[in-house]
């Protein structure tokens, strides 16, 4: 199949990975730095948990046409980056497009591509399941055990899963559909946002963040009062067993979550605060339609929010 990345990072890089050994046609938007490192070195990859190096040849492109058709788009971005590609989605003519990430605003997105786009498009959206970091020799450090993408449509069933069934079928990367997409994102972003939050108030020293207790706990509260949000509003939080452990055994999630963040693999886990501020934001039209009060989650927007705003100056 004839497949296009959009997003040469560290999740776009692991899939485009994944579509080329499908025996795929794969082509990677990038620009450059990255064009420039990818069309000389190769999609180059370790594999952390696997000890393995995968170099893998893929076209490269800078900009997209709009007579560039692919069988499917997929565009893998930081919440906040989106805005600036939704155009150029809209105004190119290939029909299947999978938007992956952290995001919240699902129905806003949907919404552009109903209005703007130049011929009718089948818009998903999904989520890849690994993380790692990128180095800057282009290098890919990925970070993972199995590896899937949870994809859903806003509109019913997904309408091109023989493609993307297609397009994995000689992979063993797992698709899986979760019942409410919009659902599952939002409550994905309620612990990326606590835990994330924990980090950079730590300026990414794991070290000291891990002795935090207090901000550990804190974070637990902050995760205990987005889903009471999503709740509030009818939004099914997913998955449930996180749901029942924050209610239930506080104490043992808030040391769950230092225990995985002094992994060493962890130092090698890319948090960007840029992405975090704009889910931050994101959520609050949902806290303020839910009235609740959420003193946990309001006290770490504030302090994450002062940080970073000195950090711009």
């Amino acid at each position: 199949m004839r497949i296009l990345v959009i997003g040469a990072g560290v999740l776009g890089s692991y899939l485009a990975h994944v579509l080329v050994r499908g025996g795929n046609d794969v082509t990677v938007l990038a620009r450059a730095k990255r064009a420039a490192q990818l069309r000389q070195d190769g999609l180059v990859i370790r594999h952390y948990f696997q000890r393995k190096t995968t170099v893998d040849q893929v076209k490269v492109i800078s900009e997209l046409r709009t007579d560039d058709i692919y069988d499917l788009i997929f565009v893998v971005m930081k919440y906040n980056d989106f805005p600036a590609v939704l155009p150029i989605l809209a105004d190119n003519l290939s029909t299947n497009i999978v938007l992956v990430g952290n995001n919240g605003d699902t129905h806003g997105m949907q919404r552009f591509f109903k209005e703007y786009s130049r011929t009718p498009q089948n818009i998903v959206f999904g989520f890849q399941l690994s993380g790692g970091i990128r180095e800057k020799n282009g290098r890919v450090i990925s970070i993972r055990m199995g590896v899937q993408m949870v994809l859903g449509s806003l509109e019913g069933e997904v309408p091109f899963k023989p493609e993307l069934a297609q397009a994995f079928r000689q992979t063993k990367y797992k698709l899986d559909y979760p019942e409410d997409i919009n659902a599952w994102l939002l409550s994905h972003i309620v612990p990326i946002v606590a835990i994330t939050s924990v980090s950079y108030l730590h300026n990414g020293d794991l070290a000291k963040a891990t002795k935090d207790n207090a901000r550990w706990k804190q974070a637990v509260a902050l995760i205990d009062e987005g889903f009471s949000v999503l709740d509030k509003l009818g939004i099914k939080t997913n998955p449930a067993a996180l749901v029942k452990g924050v209610k239930r055994h506080p104490t043992m999630l808030y040391q769950g979550m230092k225990f995985v963040h002094k992994m060493p693999f962890m130092k090698l886990v890319d948090g960007s605060f840029s992405e975090i501020s704009a889910l931050y934001q994101a959520f609050e039209p949902l806290k303020q339609h839910a009235g609740l009060s959420t003193p946990a989650w309001d006290d770490f927007k504030q302090q994450t929010f002062t940080k970073y705003a000195l950090e711009q100056k």
